[in-house]
């Protein structure tokens, strides 16, 4: 996961709230995946508001030190096609 990329949440994809993070539903390929911490649930739902996966988690106020261990979360999650590139970075790209 490059933290400098623009995400999403994938719009198949539906959150449901726990006591120790969340559960994400993919309605496309039926994965069920566990978001084991509050933090992480609100950078996913967060994605899509920030520029890119850096200025998310400083937003949160996930410190610097812990950046690599949410960028491989959140590769985890888009290898599950949970969270996706978002669109509008594909095309500014081009």
């Amino acid at each position: 996961m490059i933290l400098d990329e623009a995400w999403r949440l994938s719009p198949s994809v539906a959150l449901r709230p726990e006591p120790f993070g969340a559960l994400a539903y993919h309605f496309g390929n039926r994965k069920l995946t566990f978001l084991k911490t509050p933090a992480l649930v609100r950078v996913v739902e967060q994605l899509a508001d920030h520029a890119d996966v850096r200025a998310t988690l400083r937003a949160v106020g996930v410190p610097e030190a812990q950046h690599d261990a949410y960028a491989a979360a959140l590769e985890g999650l888009a290898d599950a096609d949970m969270i996706r590139p978002r669109a509008d970075a594909i095309e500014e790209a081009s």
